[in-house]
């Protein structure tokens, strides 16, 4: 039985459509809000008797994925086959004004996230429901999978520690489809909106070979531009921590966001320092589920660029790779202490306005405390230690996320 995404649903059964039976609709979606048949969610909406869509919403990189980068702003325009307007939410606001709001009745929310904090359309999604509310709009989630899985990993947000790209108490690597949040989020923030999750039909969140992706039945479109495929969307939730660090992602390079590197560190010494501290320290799980292997790329754009890099590459698309196992963020933490034991005065943490956040250093708004940060810098501190301060983080996400869990 193939698996049906939410949009696929709304799209096919005749009960769901007639919810909406002349209600005026908003859409938030971008590039890789597609059906089945890969028709984008706004053209095949438009094209159907059922749906009357008044307006478009566009989140960060554009309605139609076209901004490269974070903090590269959209502007509001009219779509020129729809002639519908498209307000960005990524531009002058982030939250859809009571202006924007005022135009439809209720909002379909499309987006494809990929399973971390930090990935903004989860922040998105959290303003639509609170705009929403204040507004007396209904909101639909038009359930799609998390590409990451099921596992559960990383840091939560510490209170206060809130922005853009952490809009709440989560787990780094949180698990969960965005249906699946969006209730979390109502119940937890005590949203009073009139929510409504259109759930997927056959999917798993365990099943192989895409543990999260259903691999041999959807086609991949970036969610963002520099998300070309799902092992970037495995690994994510540990290399967004790199966009931290004046060392570079792999942006300007075909396989952004799966490894590290720089021109003045040896990827291979810093690969075997990740090892012999794994293995002294009795952490050898930490390398596991992956394969790790220095290698140099030479970015095109941004950091260091045109300058050849050496650094470490992660593969999940190996044999060794184990969804169970895997554990990113505890891979990126232990090359970041690794690079600080070979290069003590390395100028590894990036001084700048992250998601125009002025007041923290970057790493510390993307993990969402300084907690991450303190503990690479001190040499005298332990893998042990981290661990035992992620274990606790997991357990609680995990008990208080159980419930929520729509996919076996």
């Amino acid at each position: 039985m193939h698996i049906q995404f939410g949009i696929d649903r709304l799209l096919t059964e005749h009960d769901l459509q007639l919810r909406l039976d002349g209600k005026r609709l908003g859409l938030v979606a971008n590039a890789a809000s597609v059906t089945q048949n890969l028709t984008h969610t706004l053209d095949a909406l438009r094209a159907h008797d059922a749906f009357k869509v008044v307006c478009a919403f566009g989140p960060q990189h554009g309605m139609r994925g076209e901004k490269q980068y974070n903090m590269i702003e959209s502007d509001d325009y009219v779509d020129p086959v729809h002639q519908i307007p498209v307000f960005s939410l990524y531009g002058k606001t982030r939250r859809p004004t009571p202006a924007m709001l005022a135009q439809c009745d209720g909002v379909l929310f499309d987006l494809q996230d990929v399973g971390c904090r930090i990935f903004t359309y989860l922040t998105t999604l959290l303003y639509m429901m609170e705009e929403c509310a204040n507004s007396g709009k209904f909101l639909w989630v038009l359930d799609r999978p998390n590409p990451a899985g099921r596992i559960m990993e990383g840091s939560l947000l510490v209170p206060g520690n809130e922005s853009f790209v952490g809009c709440a108490p989560i787990l780094m690597r949180h698990g969960l489809t965005l249906g699946e949040m969006a209730v979390w989020l109502k119940d937890s923030l005590k949203i009073k909106v009139d929510l409504h999750v259109i759930e997927m039909k056959h999917y798993s969140m365990g099943q192989g070979p895409g543990y999260g992706w259903p691999l041999e039945e959807r086609s991949w479109v970036n969610p963002s531009p520099n998300m070309p495929g799902l092992s970037c969307a495995r690994i994510y939730a540990g290399t967004v921590m790199i966009e931290g660090t004046t060392l570079s992602e792999g942006r300007g390079t075909t396989r952004p966001l799966e490894g590290f590197g720089a021109p003045d560190i040896d990827g291979a010494r810093v690969l075997d320092e990740m090892k012999s501290l794994a293995t002294s320290q009795k952490m050898t799980t930490w390398l596991k589920g992956c394969f790790l292997r220095s290698f140099y790329f030479e970015p095109t754009y941004y950091k260091h660029q045109g300058k050849l890099c050496s650094g470490v590459q992660i593969h999940v698309d190996h044999q060794e790779y184990c969804p169970s196992e895997f554990k990113p963020y505890r891979i990126t933490a232990l090359a970041f202490k690794a690079i600080r034991n070979l290069y003590p005065t390395y100028d590894l943490w990036r001084n700048f306005a992250y998601e125009y956040v002025t007041d923290r250093l970057a790493i510390d708004v993307i993990t969402g405390s300084d907690a991450l940060r303190k503990w690479v810098d001190d040499p005298k501190s332990t893998l042990l230690e981290l661990e035992t301060a992620l274990s606790n983080d997991e357990k609680k996400w995990k008990d208080q996320t159980l419930a929520y869990q729509l996919y076996p």
